[in-house]
């Protein structure tokens, strides 16, 4: 199923927030829905918000009264959630042609969701064959947080996408799947998702996973990006960098996954990049029940930025980055896409 779509002249995306409980389609008839959905949270992942942001504005032009409330429109959906680069991304894409009319809207934004399928196969291909050739072509156990399936994009994913690639080869010995507080995204999502595709997989409490990296549990960690800096400092979501330090004195691969539209290249180095400071309550709280004492104050980033150093490769649609063989994403030009396995002749 895809986690968003342009249907009948609404945007209809899966509610996120309800999952594994129930599978709800949400059908957003106004950019005013659709910036709340991204808000709490009921669509996320790069991928996705970029998607997301591009069918905004089509709705937008569909909807709004002329072109400065549409704009205005736009607007309010590219400052939802300022960490991820693809959702401005995406807005920015579609808003382009606004002076075409809103059928030329809709076409480039359905473009971007056609795109992205593409994309995240290209990215399974890639990361699989990386993997293969760091690891040696055996059944692997790769470690992951939060989510970067297909609920983090149109369909299939990143990071998890390059998991189920080895899965369809055979290749996949297990996937650990960090919890990911406090919204726990890798317990109820990922863990989802993975039995969906009918992988071995085991839940890591967040704070365990560098401890079991140490002990040799698994072969490498996949994570996703909501932005990367020019430097190839990368913002994902918090507990990256802890698994990143760990992976590191472990001797374990650390490769991050996203596609070409994640690549900030005009913020120098992870230091530029803004961090969503999120909900106190969403620490202090779970699912409507309390955690903490009332008047309880929380810090609660909902990224962090692993630096460069500390990362094995990139791999995007079009290309593997191996910074730790002194590559940049400066020196290394993009290249073709890979056919995805339903595509090869």
């Amino acid at each position: 199923m895809r986690t968003i779509d342009w249907v009948d002249g609404a945007v209809e995306l899966i509610d996120q927030t309800l999952l594994p409980e129930r599978v709800e389609v949400l059908r957003l008839r106004t950019v005013a829905d659709l910036v709340a959905a991204v808000r709490r949270l009921a669509v996320r992942g790069a991928p996705a918000l970029g998607v997301a942001g591009a069918l905004g504005v089509a709705l937008a032009a569909y909807t709004e009264p002329g072109p400065e409330a549409v704009r205005a429109a736009a607007e309010s959906l590219r400052r939802a959630r300022p960490t991820a680069v693809n959702l401005a991304w995406g807005v920015d894409q579609a808003a382009a042609l606004l002076p075409e009319g809103p059928d030329a809207v809709l076409r480039r934004a359905l473009a971007i969701r056609d795109d992205d399928v593409e994309a995240c196969l290209s990215m399974g291909e890639y990361g699989a064959d990386l993997l293969a050739g760091l690891t040696g072509t055996r059944p692997l156990t790769v470690m992951t947080v939060c989510n970067t399936g297909g609920l983090a994009a149109v369909e299939r994913g990143t990071a998890l996408g390059v998991a189920q690639t080895l899965h369809e080869r055979g290749l996949l010995a297990e996937a650990l799947a960090l919890e990911t507080r406090p919204l726990l995204q890798g317990a109820r999502l990922t863990a989802w998702e993975l039995a969906r595709m009918g992988a071995p997989h085991r839940l890591v409490v967040d704070s365990a996973g560098p401890f079991l990296l140490a002990r040799g549990h698994a072969d490498a960690v996949l994570i996703g990006a909501d932005r990367i800096a020019a430097d190839g400092d990368t913002a994902n979501k918090v507990g990256s960098y802890a698994l990143a330090l760990g992976a590191r004195r472990a001797g374990v691969p650390f490769v991050v996954v996203a596609p070409e539209t994640t690549i900030d290249m005009a913020t120098p180095t992870g230091a530029g990049i803004e961090i969503e400071d999120r909900d106190a309550e969403e620490v202090v709280t779970l699912r409507g029940h309390r955690l903490a004492p009332e008047g309880t104050g929380a810090l609660n980033p909902a990224f962090d930025v692993t630096p460069h150093d500390l990362i094995t490769a990139i791999v995007t649609d079009r290309r593997v980055i191996r910074l730790d063989k002194g590559e940049s994403l400066a020196s290394v030009p993009p290249g073709p896409r890979r056919a995805g396995p339903s595509e090869r002749v």
